[in-house]
């Protein structure tokens, strides 16, 4: 495959983070709105935290087949036809009568927008060389602001209006995103198209397996508890829809600028090394947030907990990149999928947690052991693999054989 360009191309670069922006704000619009939705449909705790996983579900599963057709098709065609597509259940949400079928129908359908993730870091990837690409990288996936932006806005939007008009708004900058990406993203020159080998290559290697399982604890983490926080806020503390929102909002800043930061980090120090300190760090959250501490010390976990998550998101794809320069379109389809249902898990655990006991904290204690566990096996492998050891920075033999 034909080396990328040094000099990159920033309105690609730009253009795939609006495209993964706006994207992930529709990705988690129910989430936003899940306090308002779950009281007017009465719906239960574990149902809450259902529908709140359904879209992150359904954007990680289509992830792997709509990173092919981006290799097939090219990345700017794909990526216009999702956000395209996202019109319909925002359409959907609007006029449609609202029930618990309807909601959970427009939850997955905007689930789509979640495959985002495998159109718009390739076609921002491609553009640079691999000492760049932590940085790239985090700087196309900071596009995950847009839980920021959509916990601040839609709350306050739906308490005057009404949820269900929410999503007849959103289609406003659905439409300004999707006009600037035709405008400006563009395709790396010389990029070659993916095999049946590549594809092979790709689903048979045992590192690509261990990204996914990594990714399921830092993405999924991040996106899971930006979907969920809300409703833990609001039943667990009595929070009021708006605050609650807020409150998630202000963690999910956090995470978001933190993976950029992760990445360039990752870039200096190498992406083992800080991710196996971020997973550390997440499983220790977690084991507080077992304890349910007042207000403002479980805010506080959270922030810190969303801050390691971002960082260990921006480690893992400035590693990605690296052991996987040719197929990086497979392998951030791969990864992203497989490591974005751990985003799925994770609600859904708290919701039946909270269903079946009473308390949210039996979720918070079995995710800790899960990050620690996850942890411990990163460790494993960078005494025991060349490539893990070294994060793929220099010519590894074992790399190709794993």
């Amino acid at each position: 495959m034909t080396q990328p360009s040094r000099s990159g191309h920033t309105p690609t670069l730009i253009a795939s983070l609006l495209h993964f922006d706006m994207s992930f704000m529709l990705w988690v619009l129910p989430a936003s709105l899940s306090v308002f939705i779950a009281e007017d449909l009465h719906l239960s705790a574990s149902l809450k935290g259902l529908l709140v996983a359904v879209p992150i579900l359904t954007g990680s599963l289509l992830r792997i087949p709509v990173g092919l057709l981006a290799d097939r098709l090219g990345g700017r065609l794909v990526g216009a036809a999702l956000l395209a597509f996202l019109f319909l259940p925002l359409f959907a949400g609007w006029l449609l009568p609202p029930t618990v079928a309807t909601m959970f129908l427009v939850a997955a359908a905007t689930g789509v927008a979640g495959a985002s993730f495998a159109v718009a870091l390739p076609l921002a990837s491609r553009w640079y060389p691999p000492e760049r690409q932590g940085l790239v990288m985090g700087v196309a996936a900071a596009g995950n602001s847009g839980t920021v932006v959509v916990n601040l806005v839609a709350p306050r939007l739906a308490a005057v209006m009404g949820w269900p008009a929410v999503f007849g708004i959103a289609m406003l900058p659905l439409a300004l995103v999707l006009t600037i990406f035709l405008l400006v993203a563009r395709e790396a020159p010389g990029v070659a198209r993916p095999s049946a080998a590549a594809l092979a290559r790709v689903f048979t290697a045992r590192d690509a397996w261990f990204f996914c399982l990594f990714y399921a604890v830092t993405f999924g983490g991040y996106a899971g508890l930006s979907a969920v926080l809300p409703i833990l806020f609001r039943d667990q503390y009595g929070a009021t829809p708006i605050v609650a929102g807020q409150v998630t909002a202000m963690a999910a800043v956090v995470g978001s600028l933190s993976r950029p930061f992760g990445g360039l980090v990752a870039d200096r120090l190498g992406g083992v090394r800080v991710l196996a300190i971020t997973l550390a760090g997440v499983a220790l959250v977690y084991a507080l947030a077992a304890r349910l501490p007042e207000w403002p010390g479980m805010l506080a976990l959270m922030v810190v907990g969303m801050a390691c998550l971002g960082i260990g998101n921006g480690a893992v794809f400035q590693l990605v990149p690296l052991r996987f320069g040719r197929d990086i379109g497979l392998a951030t389809g791969l990864v992203g999928a497989v490591g974005g249902v751990g985003g799925f898990l994770l609600p859904t655990l708290l919701g039946a947690a909270r269903q079946t006991t009473g308390s949210f904290g039996a979720a918070f204690a079995v995710m800790a052991v899960g990050a620690a566990v996850v942890a411990a096996l990163l460790q494993v492998l960078a005494v025991v693999q060349d490539g893990w050891r070294v994060g793929w920075r220099a010519p590894v033999s074992s790399v190709e054989e794993a």
